[in-house]
């Protein structure tokens, strides 16, 4: 477990092998509630090599000094994170404050 926000990461080695290698990070909230945006991709072992990039949001609480995953949402595709971008700049755009 990480005891900093910025020491949290979505690296997850088994058998010697890296299975999902972080590309990037945005932390977007900091403090007892933190929310990371991860860019990541997989190890597919079939092929032998790293998989399509793929996204996720997480929220992290921090209980007893250290920051634990409380939820989390993959976005599956770069489809998907393209429809979620528009969708929500279109409701920025649109936002009067009801």
């Amino acid at each position: 477990m990480a005891s900093t926000v910025d020491d949290i990461t979505i690296n997850y080695e088994e058998d010697d092998v890296l299975k999902v290698k972080e590309l990037d990070k945005d932390i977007l909230s900091r403090g007892a509630w933190t929310t990371i945006l991860f860019r990541y991709t997989q190890w597919d072992a079939k092929k032998e090599e790293y998989g399509p990039q793929r996204y996720s949001i997480r929220r992290y609480r921090k209980i007893n000094n250290e920051y634990r995953q409380q939820s989390k949402f993959t976005i599956s595709s770069k489809e998907q994170a393209a429809k979620i971008l528009n969708t929500l700049k279109k409701w920025v755009e649109e936002d009067t404050d009801v």
